[in-house]
């Protein structure tokens, strides 16, 4: 029987996803310690979650005044620690869930990526796994001694090579290559470890790699682009694809579509996952949820918003008047996520959308379409999305740390379980065995490379 996944959508930042999460009278406010992460870990093990996944950005949320002091008074998404770090922090504390972790292929070179999450899956025993993104903003640029941030496709071109480049050392080792024998004095077979020797339009790496291949072969690659050039990054790369919530109807033809491009590119599209975003309120009885809700909607606060929007479209929210409409040229100038311009601009139909609009329809900085009620009602909402194959599972974001993950795991997995649509164990000890993904042979990427550039 078809069974969900379930991603756990983690911060190492002073917030959950949800920015005025740190404002919750029940959230834990000592996010800057090891045992944070090692409790939200387990806790998500507990549930048998199959992933504990970090988000990242690399910069606080500023105004392109420069104005960082309001994400500071404010605590929205200030603290950022090395998503990584605290990561390990849950694979030492954990045995089954898999370890994702957000990494920039726009700022750091490939051989650098390739063996920090080898390291991880072999320290882990095949756990790992890489969110891949190219980053939004001009103020994670000038962080990393760059006025601005390449043009949208070039990310995506560049990314490209990144991902063979990174591919092409992961695959350096032969399974067999080692051998270890003490006896003999012999380590392992040469001429079963190669070089890379890439060159290519942004990137020249050699090799050979010095990290063998995992019990899972190489981490998992996740990736959420949303643009008509991201979508066709994911469907060519990625292996497990975040999607947003757009109901069932719309997220059907969305997986539909992603299914299909998967099987167009030579790729097996039942061994690629898609999972759907969506934040639980869930208490004993519905109306207790409701009254969790309640507060919930008087945490967020105005400039959350403003900030958000700007990290998230490159474009200064701070800089005009809340009910004064775009000009083309302001919308046009919009770099970051195109897709959430084009759904207010669509919804407005005709009308130049004011910064207020914005605010109201995108919802960021707000907690967006909340899934609120008792177990069975959650747990209903979940059914409904996964037989009508909107996806193949779900990003749970919380609301409260740790609250929502242990309100969470107490209440709507035993009810999943119950109706037979989530794992009551976890089937094996990787995250690929986990996730019923098959371990790549080596080199089987560059096949659907091949075909991709062939079509």
């Amino acid at each position: 029987m078809r069974q969900m996944v379930l991603v756990g959508f983690l911060q190492a930042q002073n917030c959950s996803n949800f920015s005025a999460s740190w404002r919750h009278p029940a959230s834990r406010t000592d996010f800057m310690t090891a045992d944070f992460y090692r409790h939200i870990g387990r806790t998500l093990e507990a549930g048998k979650f199959h992933l504990a996944f970090f988000d990242d950005r690399l910069s606080m949320p500023e105004f392109q005044s420069g104005n960082y002091q309001e994400a500071v008074a404010h605590g929205v998404r200030c603290v950022k620690l090395d998503a990584f770090t605290c990561m390990t922090a849950i694979g030492m504390a954990t045995e089954r869930i898999g370890l994702g972790v957000t990494y920039s292929t726009t700022y750091y070179e490939p051989f650098h990526v390739a063996r920090t999450f080898a390291t991880l899956d072999q320290l882990t025993g095949g756990r790992a796994a890489w969110n891949i993104v190219t980053s939004l903003n001009d103020a994670e640029a000038r962080n990393m001694g760059r006025d601005a941030m390449p043009d949208h496709d070039e990310r995506y071109d560049r990314a490209d090579e990144f991902l063979e480049v990174v591919m092409s050392h992961w695959d350096t080792w032969e399974d067999d290559a080692l051998v270890v024998d003490k006896s003999t004095g012999f380590f392992a077979h040469p001429e079963k470890v190669h070089r890379a020797d890439h060159q290519g339009r942004y990137f020249k790496s050699r090799g050979p790699f010095t990290v063998p291949r995992s019990a899972q072969g190489h981490p998992v690659l996740i990736q959420a682009g949303q643009s008509g050039r991201g979508k066709r990054f994911a469907t060519e790369w990625g292996e497990l694809i975040f999607a947003y919530n757009i109901g069932v109807e719309a997220g059907h033809a969305s997986y539909k579509s992603y299914k299909a491009a998967a099987a167009a590119a030579g790729r097996d599209p039942d061994s690629m996952k898609i999972a759907t975003l969506v934040y639980p309120v869930v208490a004993e009885t519905r109306t207790e949820a409701e009254d969790k809700r309640a507060l919930l909607e008087t945490l967020p606060k105005e400039v959350d918003s403003l900030l958000l929007l700007t990290e998230a479209m490159n474009f200064d929210f701070g800089s005009k008047p809340l009910d004064e409409p775009f000009t083309d040229a302001e919308l046009n100038s919009i770099q970051g996520l195109h897709t959430m311009r084009d759904r207010v601009v669509a919804e407005m139909g005709g009308q130049k959308p004011t910064i207020r609009d914005f605010i109201r329809i995108s919802g960021r900085g707000r907690l967006q379409n909340p899934w609120v009620g008792s177990a069975k009602d959650v747990a209903d909402k979940f059914e409904e999305y996964f037989t009508a194959k909107v996806c193949d599972g779900f990003v749970v974001g919380a609301t409260s740390v740790p609250g929502t993950y242990e309100d969470f795991v107490r209440l709507v997995v035993p009810e999943l379980q119950r109706r037979g649509i989530f794992q009551k164990e976890y089937r094996g000890s990787t995250l690929r065995e986990n996730l019923g993904m098959p371990r790549p042979a080596v080199s089987a990427w560059r096949n659907v490379r091949r075909g991709v550039a062939a079509g």
